[in-house]
């Protein structure tokens, strides 16, 4: 069944995907309408997380900040498609660097990079930075369930020098790549909330305690890499530019937790700039203590 659905599925997302932009956003807008009037996809969770992140914002505040972000979501996730078929050149238009030099510097250092990022604007296309660097790219992602779209989403990475690597293989990967002399970067979006049973530490985020993901800090310190933080925003509707910030060049001699303290301080800047651009569909707060 499974084979099926992709069979059906994937010629449309290809059409999809070479539709001119004028047009591809067109389309965006048509399912905005659909997902958001129609279907109210997770309309109650976006909007409790908004109240619970943004408590001095009106109702009427935050219902725009809600509508944009469904907006943005739809933008998004069909930017994912596009990437099946966008040019090298489109790509370097739509999402720039503005100071890439600080990345490069940090890869003449001689150790594997930890890079950190939120579920903001573009998270997708920061594959495109895989064309600048000398390192090997590795994005740590969630196993989808389908295999054949699976395969899909590694196959569009792969064309533009990205390898998913799921969370269960991050750890023997980096192992492997440590072992054997490898300089790689791995790319970690842990803005979102880990399991409960996993969880080992407990921060405050958008003034509520709630437990965060140490992964990628655990992770740099065992195998003694350095730690860069990119912060995406989008200029405008489908283009976007990155900055980067070191957050630490010996993360050996800084106490556990603060990188990931420090990391997710940025992660609230950004969304307080704009927060229709952020990923409020998860349930980002459904461990979060005294709510």
């Amino acid at each position: 069944m499974k084979l099926v659905f992709f069979l059906f599925t994937y010629p449309l997302l290809w059409l999809i995907s070479i539709l001119p932009f004028r047009l591809f956003y067109i389309l965006s807008d048509g399912v905005y309408l659909l997902l958001y009037y129609i279907i109210g996809y997770r309309k109650k969770t976006v909007r409790y997380n908004l109240k619970l992140a943004l408590p001095h914002l009106s109702d009427q505040e935050r219902l725009v900040i809600e509508k944009k972000s469904f907006k943005h979501l739809c933008d998004m996730f069909l930017e994912v498609v596009k990437t099946m078929s966008i040019t090298q050149s489109e790509m370097d238009k739509r999402f720039q660097f503005s100071n890439l030099e600080v990345y490069k510097d940090l890869e003449k250092k001689g150790k594997s990079i930890a890079l950190v990022c939120a579920h903001y604007a573009s998270y997708e296309w920061v594959i495109s930075m895989n064309k600048y660097i000398d390192f090997k790219g590795f994005a740590i992602y969630k196993k989808i369930a389908n295999p054949y779209f699976d395969t899909l989403l590694k196959n569009i990475r792969s064309k533009h020098k990205a390898y998913l690597i799921t969370t269960k293989e991050t750890i023997d990967k980096i192992e492997e790549n440590h072992l054997k002399g490898d300089l790689c970067v791995y790319g970690f979006a842990g803005d979102q909330s880990p399991k409960l049973g996993k969880a080992k530490h407990w921060g405050t985020f958008m003034g509520v305690e709630v437990p965060i993901h140490t992964g990628a800090e655990m992770l740099a310190k065992r195998f003694d890499m350095n730690v860069i933080y990119l912060k995406v925003k989008r200029v405008k509707r489908g283009f976007y530019e990155a900055s980067f910030e070191v957050l630490s060049e010996n993360v050996k001699t800084v106490p556990d937790y603060q990188i990931t303290d420090v990391f997710i301080q940025k992660v609230e800047q950004q969304i307080l700039e704009a927060p229709e651009f952020y990923f409020w569909t998860h349930k980002r707060f459904k461990h979060a203590k005294g709510v």
